[in-house]
């Protein structure tokens, strides 16, 4: 979750965006020949976080199986934290630092299809957020009744910033134990679900969780305070689901009537986007010191218990006062993110965009279709279109924050295209089914829209995915005929519009880049688009035979 997060990039004069690169950047975001060879089974996390010095120490065995043979394997772990001591069958490794990257050396070749974990130990004084969630690391903070708030957020970042493990997209985990080991005054709440909290003496007590879902690594999360608990269930599509709700004790009243709003949002999802996919690991949402961020399974809320965001309707037509906006975005990432997640986060709109657009069927779902279109037209004032969407790959760099807004617009722009709302919600229930728990490229995903609606798609995503300009409606009209085209457009952008010569009746039309021409009403001023595509119109002054 970014929101309004802005990448400085440079324009070069032939159009194409680019950023200055470091080998550090290549490390964290490029699957390396260190990362390659293995592919990751299971974490199994135990962590000790201490308020009163602000550090953080501990172990993560490393589960995993050979897809090819090899010896040296990529952890990356960020300054200041250290890697302290590397094991293998309760043998010392040898290992070198490189900037955030860990290069460990095995004691000897692993072949194809063997199974093995290593043992690290890590300590240090994590980095602290800075403006969490967009810049995350540790949040160290105090309730108002003085009692340690803590909390991690690290997407974009990277979950190597608190714990060592292999921080790259592509590759998750089947399962994971966390255990954080907190002071006995405290809880601690992190994903999946409770299996025990044991004393370990000392006044400090562990909590440990499990998850035996896949998750990514940013996805996992510590959220230390002094909290009430609460809990519910649902009868979702898969059955009884198990909700638990985390507040602190000062807001437990606002807090239990604002959750009410996760059944609600729960109901509404699963009708568009088919069965919430963790109900192994259950649902709960947890109060952060930060707005939110949405960590699988244990959703992360500091919206301060108002609708809209922050108490703001980020449409501008008052539909965004009718949610939490941190509950409804920010738990829609459960289907698009921890369920569909990027491999790369250049493709992060895979994410974004569809979150973003939730927000509109949310409404939908509950005040009608005109009410959801309504939103998300109203988020068109937030466009910059100042760069492309898609980031640059292998770099851990994702593109521009349009990605919410253009492309929340441009999921509903497709919607009109395809004109077939049942096929629609179908469409993104199979989306859900199809790449279930997997990680997916922007290919993957545009090669199942088009397949799914059965139409040429690859001028369209390119256009609002690769290029910065709003596909231009231009028409001009001269003695009685009409003639129009797309300009501001990539090669073979032909997407059909629904126009009004009059401004009550529709019809279809196809424009291309090439003038074309059809019969004018008498009469008639002008032509309107739908509002609901995404594209700006402008008539041409009136020509002469």
């Amino acid at each position: 979750m970014k929101i309004f997060m802005k990448l400085v990039l440079f324009l070069l004069p032939v159009g194409i965006y680019a950023q200055t690169f470091t080998h550090q950047d290549t490390l964290r975001g490029s699957i390396t020949p260190q990362r390659a060879w293995w592919d990751l089974s299971y974490y199994r996390l135990a962590v000790k976080v201490n308020p009163a010095d602000s550090t953080l120490s501990g172990t993560n065995v490393v589960g995993f199986i050979a897809i090819e043979p090899g010896e040296v394997m990529q952890i990356d772990l960020q300054y200041p934290m250290q890697i302290t001591k590397a094991q293998f069958e309760e043998k010392p490794l040898s290992y070198e630092r490189v900037g955030n990257a860990y290069f460990i050396h095995l004691p000897g070749k692993i072949n194809k299809g063997e199974k093995a974990e290593v043992e690290l130990a890590f300590a240090g004084h994590p980095r602290v957020a800075r403006r969490p969630p967009w810049d995350g690391g540790i949040t160290w903070s105090r309730d108002k009744s003085g009692n340690p708030f803590i909390a991690s957020s690290c997407q974009g970042l990277g979950a190597s910033v608190w714990w060592p493990c292999k921080d790259h997209m592509y590759d998750e985990v089947d399962s994971m134990i966390i255990q954080v080991t907190v002071p006995d005054s405290l809880q601690d709440v992190s994903n999946g679900r409770l299996r025990k909290v044991s004393e370990v003496g000392d006044g400090w007590h562990t909590y440990t969780w499990a998850v035996v879902n896949p998750i990514n690594n940013y996805g996992v999360n510590i959220n230390i305070g002094d909290y009430v608990h609460w809990k519910d269930t649902l009868q979702g599509e898969k059955g009884i689901l198990d909700l638990n709700y985390y507040a602190l004790w000062e807001n437990e009243d606002p807090a239990r009537s604002q959750f009410n709003q996760v059944k609600l949002m729960l109901r509404a999802f699963e009708y568009w986007f088919g069965p919430y996919p963790f109900y192994e690991d259950g649902y709960k949402i947890v109060e952060t010191p930060y707005l939110g961020m949405e960590h699988q399974s244990s959703i992360t809320y500091g919206n301060h218990y108002r609708n809209g965001y922050l108490g703001n309707d980020l449409s501008g037509t008052g539909w965004g006062l009718k949610f939490d906006f941190i509950i409804i975005h920010e738990s829609a990432h459960e289907w698009y993110a921890n369920n569909i997640t990027y491999k790369d986060i250049a493709d992060m709109w895979i994410h974004e965009s569809f979150a973003n657009y939730s927000e509109s069927l949310y409404l939908e779902y509950y005040y009608g279709k005109q009410a959801g279109q309504e939103y998300v037209i109203g988020t068109r004032a937030r466009i910059q279109n100042d760069e492309p969407i898609i980031g640059t790959y292998g770099v851990n760099h994702s593109g521009s924050g349009d990605m919410y807004y253009k492309g929340g617009n441009m999921l509903n722009t497709l919607r009109m295209v395809l004109n077939d709302d049942v096929k629609w919600r179908q469409i993104l229930r199979n989306m859900n089914n199809r790449f279930y728990h997997q990680t997916v490229t922007t290919q993957q995903i545009e090669d199942f829209l088009a397949d799914a609606t059965g139409q040429n798609l690859k001028a369209f995503f390119n256009q609002y995915l690769r290029d910065t300009r709003i596909p231009k409606f231009v028409y001009k009209m001269d003695n009685g005929r009409i003639q129009y085209r797309w300009e501001d457009v990539v090669p073979g952008f032909e997407m059909p519009v629904l126009i009004s010569k009059d401004n009550r009746n529709f019809e279809w039309i196809k424009p291309t880049s090439n003038w074309q021409s059809m019969e004018a009403i008498p009469n008639a001023k002008g032509i309107s688009i739908d509002p609901n595509f995404y594209v700006e119109v402008q008539q041409l002054g009136m020509t002469k035979e």
